[in-house]
């Protein structure tokens, strides 16, 4: 695995700077830009943030729309990889914050011990979580319907977006999100969601057991479509087996862009508060 310049950078003024650190991590769909309003908020309660990319991410929406096949191929193990190179980059233990498969992907690496405090918003389905929701399915329909989509980049059409992401915003609002944030994703991670339960060795595979996981907060938006409150509880209850603390929070009337819509200050103020009790920022 290699840095980019930018995740270097990151790392070296989070190093410098001694203030506890804040890892953000994306999702399928979106960019590391999308957590801007998030960092300026943990950075003005006192932390450090970085958002690393995926492996190859563009830097901008415009030139991710330009080359979308620079998505293609890329799978569960080798982001947490990459992102886990980035947090023992760090002098500090961080505070992890993921959303979707970023979500499942902050599970991970909290299992690897090597997290303060993680926040996982509305996140990818483990191994072992069970739940199918219909709205589940048919939100990763778009790419499931094609098995040839575990080797390609999916963009979604605003319709799909519109259904899996802003079902409980209005029009004008789910377009506007679509134009500022939407990019092509690799099929393969929901893939590996998918087939999880079936296959033993799956990436998607979280230790939810580990006596170094740190206290962990699972966050559902009510009315998500991509992980109904159904997934997310069940992640939650596999959670409750660590002996670190396990803490779940719904958010009325949310759904998947939860992160990104006019609503983000009120699921950012959540997440701070968790991680603020356990992760404070530094004097």
């Amino acid at each position: 695995m290699s840095l980019t310049s930018r995740e270097s950078s990151e790392i070296d003024a989070a190093n410098a700077g001694g203030k506890q650190p804040v890892v953000f991590v994306h999702g399928l769909w979106l960019l590391p830009s999308s957590w801007g309003h998030w960092r300026q908020t943990f950075e003005d309660a006192g932390y450090a943030t970085l958002a690393p990319g995926w492996p190859d991410d563009p830097e901008t929406v415009t030139e991710a729309r330009a080359h979308p096949e620079v998505f293609a191929g890329k799978k569960v193990q080798a982001v947490t990889d990459h992102h886990l190179e980035v947090v023992k980059a760090l002098n500090t233990r961080p505070a992890l914050v993921g959303h979707s498969f970023g979500g499942l992907i902050v599970q991970k690496l909290a299992g690897e011990g090597v997290a303060e405090a993680t926040v996982s918003i509305d996140p990818a389905p483990g191994r072992g979580v069970l739940p199918l929701p219909l709205s589940a399915l048919r939100s990763s329909f778009p790419v499931l319907n094609n098995p040839a989509n575990a080797r390609r980049a999916v963009t979604l059409t605003p319709d799909q977006f519109r259904y899996g992401w802003t079902n409980n915003l209005d029009d004008e609002e789910s377009a506007a999100l679509y134009d500022e944030y939407h990019v092509a994703a690799p099929g393969a991670p929901l893939f590996q969601a998918a087939f999880g339960n079936v296959n033993p060795g799956s990436e998607t595979r979280v230790d939810y057991e580990t006596a170094g996981r740190g206290p962990l907060l699972v966050v559902s938006g009510e009315k998500d479509h991509t992980v109904p409150h159904a997934i997310s509880y069940a992640a939650y209850k596999k959670h409750r087996k660590n002996p670190g603390v396990t803490e779940f929070h719904e958010i009325p009337g949310r759904g998947h862009s939860l992160t990104i819509d006019h609503g983000w200050p009120e699921v950012a103020r959540v997440a701070l508060d968790f991680v603020g009790r356990f992760a404070p920022a530094s004097p």
